[in-house]
């Protein structure tokens, strides 16, 4: 099957696009497609965070857990929307614990393809979404596939941070060697979690993490 993703990660994941649920997903997507319905994103940007964010170039990871669904937001990358789209809630309570964290002003862009090519993997645990039905492609696979996603860079990297936000986030963090990388837990940034993500220091604390691997720290401001 021949799966349009960055090379590295074409390499990486090749097993897995040989898999039976994986040539089921890509079926799912082509009928419900078919049929008229609307998925988001469009299908050039469901593997952007793999494209702006290669296998050895990957530093940190924020795991969200599926695309917006509302017209022009998903863009491949967990929290982020294109520029001239208005800032989702959530990531307004990212940079607003940046801005604390760190003593930066955070511009109005919400556009994070900047942490991306900088090495911060924006990945989404499931990658399409039905436009205006949330999680509506939960079941189809993709989480199987994010999931070998995070298996691999366990496996095959070192010293990478996991940022898990979230009870959905934090179930993931049994799939990451914390011999080989870190991983920070904190509530979600939504504004349903009542503030309880501010604080978490997230963002100073990676850049101390990554000085100690010595690797460079991301700039975080946009």
């Amino acid at each position: 099957m021949d799966v349009k993703i960055e090379s590295s990660w074409k390499a990486a994941l090749a097993g897995e696009f040989e898999k039976p649920y994986f040539a089921a997903l890509v079926r799912f997507l082509h009928q419900e497609k078919e049929q008229g319905k609307r998925i988001y994103p469009p299908g050039s940007q469901i593997f952007r965070a793999f494209e702006l964010t290669p296998v050895d170039d990957v530093k940190v990871v924020i795991l969200g857990q599926d695309p917006y669904h509302n017209p022009g937001e998903a863009m491949g990358l967990s929290f982020s929307v294109p520029d001239g789209v208005r800032m989702p809630p959530s990531l307004r309570n990212i940079y607003q614990e940046i801005e604390q964290d760190l003593g930066i002003r955070m511009g109005g862009s919400p556009n994070l393809e900047k942490w991306a090519r900088q090495g911060v993997l924006l990945l989404n645990s499931i990658l399409t979404v039905e436009a205006g039905k949330a999680a509506s492609h939960r079941g189809i696979g993709w989480q199987e596939f994010t999931d070998a996603v995070i298996r691999y860079l366990s496996a095959n990297r070192e010293g990478i941070v996991f940022l898990l936000w979230g009870n959905f986030a934090k179930a993931k963090a049994s799939l990451i060697d914390t011999s080989r990388h870190h991983v920070l837990m904190a509530a979600h940034p939504s504004p349903l979690a009542g503030g309880a993500f501010f604080g978490c220091r997230h963002f100073s604390r990676t850049n101390q993490i990554l000085l100690s691997e010595g690797k460079t720290p991301i700039d975080w401001q946009i």
